[in-house]
């Protein structure tokens, strides 16, 4: 009896063909294509003007022995399956694939999981559908776009500064940000001004105050003498509490991930670059073998700007906080996010572990230091989206000495709620000693400290990203090439976490500038943007 043919199941790499194949088991070969198969000539421009700008691919040298030995299995196979990413661009990969092997497009089966678990891919297997031919239109008019943009303007670069530089549509528009940052630090002209702290003592502890207002304004001392001054009379002046004011504050769980908020997070908290984020949420959301041949998929798709949670998910995690915490640690109602993100289409769900179980401290040993962190992270965020808010209650202290009032201040947590979850919060508690209007207090030390206004900050990496998103430039997958490109060409450096402009830079932003000035526009960039999602939607 001839043996059965396996079906031929397509993904874009070999650790996620890994996962997949052993969910699937013996009947399917589970393959990579390892990325695009085709792509837009490097020697020309491979789009037809005139003919209604029909692109011409071609299967780079790269991908030549992949296609030959995906063309051999397909042969051999019981049909095909395209498992490629479920945004546009697995869209469009799932569709080169099918034109190089000589596949029916229209007829080959294409199944989306947003989850690499047993339960999402068996759910996508019973429900396959066909290759959706706008996502992938809306991908290849972002291709050529940019193809056009960087085609037609980098030779003219090479003629006017130096061969070898490029110019995109939307890169082009993050070095113009970046420079126009610095050009505002250059002319940025620091202006003095003085912090006054006192140091009182009441039962023989010590506390601090801030000097906030003198006859009932906002305190603004630019220069030395007039410090001095002020210094001399709360020496001489007697300190009173003037007023003690209990106010309760809430704090409210932020949402769950998405990409521009992971790679945020992940380079402020862990000083991740967005590349390296990227890269390994990727190994998180394609499988970690989890001692013996289990290999799991422990997050979401990591590209998307969604806030949504299922809710099966939002039920596990209610119940894992219940038994672990406490009721009195989630909401009564469930809570629901709604993401501001321009054309949220990229993917169904927030970026969330695939179990609660997986609890971070219990698979640490499987996980690298660095999938550990920010798997981590991942994790701690998803559970605090859907806690209980923390109550807190900051104490004023308000101290008049003769016309001046001064500010001590105190936090203290009445209930943790989601901050219980998180092993790194910005919440500290702080106190002060028990005291009552009227009381007088000593004078242990004054500390007159002379400041000077700062620039602008320059961009670090996090909040590139943040002002890209807010402009609606890019998108959340397009954030790690586009920082990583910049760099590259040298238009850019990272000086620790800050990202400053190289001469090359500033030549080639003021070129764009002066004779591409609707390319190198914020506004031009974010109407494209909408433009395509609109064509994808």
């Amino acid at each position: 009896m001839a043996s059965k043919k396996p079906v031929l199941v397509i993904v874009e790499s070999p650790t996620k063909a890994k996962t997949i194949g052993r969910i699937l088991g013996k009947d399917y070969e589970v393959t990579a294509s390892m990325g695009h198969l085709r792509d837009l000539p490097k020697a020309s421009l491979g789009v037809d003007v005139d003919k209604n700008f029909e692109p011409s691919y071609v299967i780079p040298t790269k991908s030549r022995k992949t296609v030959t030995k995906l063309k051999k299995l397909y042969e051999k196979s019981d049909g095909l399956i395209l498992a490629t990413d479920e945004d546009r661009e697995g869209e469009a990969i799932g569709w080169h694939i099918t034109k190089a092997l000589g596949a029916p497009t229209d007829q080959i089966d294409r199944i989306v999981f947003h989850e690499i678990t047993g339960e999402a891919v068996k759910h996508a297997m019973d429900t396959p559908r066909k290759l959706d031919i706008n996502l992938v239109n809306a991908q290849q008019a972002r291709r050529v776009l940019d193809r056009l943009v960087g085609y037609k303007l980098s030779p003219l670069l090479w003629k006017k500064i130096f061969r070898g530089l490029s110019a995109g549509r939307v890169q082009s528009v993050a070095v113009r940000l970046i420079v126009e940052r610095e050009r505002e630090r250059d002319k940025f002209k620091p202006e003095e001004y003085w912090k006054i702290k006192v140091i009182y003592t009441i039962d023989g502890k010590e506390f601090e105050a801030d000097l906030t207002k003198i006859d009932g304004k906002a305190i603004a001392i630019n220069n030395e003498e007039s410090a001095k001054k002020i210094v001399e009379e709360l020496q001489e002046n007697d300190s009173v509490i003037s007023d003690i004011k209990d106010s309760p504050k809430v704090r409210r769980p932020s949402p769950p991930f998405t990409t521009s908020t992971l790679q945020q997070q992940a380079g402020i908290k862990l000083g991740f670059s967005v590349k390296k984020t990227m890269t390994i949420a990727q190994q998180l959301y394609e499988g970690i073998q989890l001692g013996g041949k289990e290999q799991v998929g422990l997050i979401t798709y990591m590209r998307t700007d969604s806030f949504y949670i299922t809710p099966k998910v939002i039920e596990a995690i209610r119940s894992w906080v219940t038994d672990k915490l406490g009721q009195e640690y989630i909401p009564d109602a469930i809570r629901a996010y709604k993401t501001k993100s321009k054309g949220a289409q990229e993917a169904h769900e927030a970026i969330r572990p695939t179990h609660i179980q997986y609890e971070p401290d219990k698979i640490k040993d499987h996980l690298s230091p660095e999938q550990y962190r920010l798997y981590k992270l991942i994790w701690e965020r998803t559970l605090a989206s859907q806690m209980a808010d923390a109550s807190l209650t900051q104490t004023d202290l308000e101290i008049t000495s003769d016309n001046k009032l001064l500010l001590a201040q105190s936090l203290k947590i009445d209930f943790w709620g989601f901050l219980k979850i998180m092993s790194k919060t910005s919440v500290k508690e702080t106190s002060l000693p028990q005291v009552n209007v009227g009381q007088a207090l000593t004078v242990k030390d004054i500390d007159p400290q002379q400041k000077f206004t700062e620039p602008p900050a320059r961009y670090t990496e996090p909040s590139l990203v943040k002002t890209l998103e807010s402009l609606g430039i890019g998108r959340p997958s397009t954030y790690a090439p586009i920082i990583t490109t910049i760099i590259g060409r040298g238009y850019i450096t990272r000086d620790k976490k800050h990202l400053m402009p190289q001469e090359v830079g500033y030549l080639v932003n003021d070129f764009l500038v002066e004779h591409f000035p609707e390319i190198v526009n914020a506004e031009f960039t974010a109407k494209m943007e909408n433009d395509l999602d609109e064509i994808a939607e």
